[in-house]
């Protein structure tokens, strides 16, 4: 009973992640609109650091499937199909957030400063490109593999695109920091931006 057990937790913890999410960015509805620097590093830090705990979170019980296993099969004899199946949920899991994180990030709005424009397009440039690699390895995983090592490729793929996302993200904000250095000072007293790189650390 632990494996279906664990993996309906596993996808409760998934849909809690979204609900935070969307209790983040509820009715903060900025886009389209200047903000202060303070208020645009805030809200865009904490969507990404939630985000990101997600796909943490996803990118685990990929590693370690024997402790969660899928429904229908015992964690101690995982099947190819099975790990197939599992990481296709990880990705479908990784894309609901990603598609919240864009919604977040567009309702930040657009930072009050010199080169507030460019910092935004830029943020939501990386959200959005991260939602089609997701999509992209989602496709994938979806073609039949005709040989043993395309499907392994389909898995290593689909895998490496969830963990490509983690890093990109926070090192998105680092590089914004950089663009705008007016902007950088409020990226350093942020809350959510030092619990950001406290995690990226």
């Amino acid at each position: 009973m632990r494996g279906p057990v664990v993996w309906i937790v596993g996808i409760v913890a998934g849909v809690l992640v979204v609900i935070a999410l969307t209790a983040l960015i509820g009715n903060r509805d900025k886009s389209g609109e200047t903000v202060p620097a303070g208020e645009w590093a805030q809200t865009t830090c904490g969507v990404v650091a939630v985000w990101r705990g997600e796909l943490e979170s996803i990118v685990e019980d990929i590693r370690t499937p024997t402790a969660v296993g899928a429904p229908t099969e015992e964690p101690q004899s995982e099947t190819p199909q099975g790990r197939t199946g599992f990481i296709r949920k990880g990705v479908e899991r990784a894309i609901r957030a990603t598609e919240t994180l864009v919604t977040g990030i567009d309702n930040a709005g657009t930072p009050d400063t010199a080169n507030g424009d460019e910092v935004a397009s830029a943020v939501s440039g990386w959200a959005d490109a991260t939602l089609d690699d997701l999509e992209d390895a989602q496709d994938s995983l979806d073609d039949e593999a005709d040989t043993l090592a395309e499907s392994i490729t389909q898995l290593t793929d689909a895998a490496r695109a969830i963990g490509g996302a983690i890093t990109s993200g926070a090192k998105t904000i680092a590089d914004v920091a950089r663009i705008d250095p007016e902007l950088a000072a409020a990226l350093e007293q942020s809350s959510t931006c030092q619990q950001l790189r406290e995690e990226r650390s």
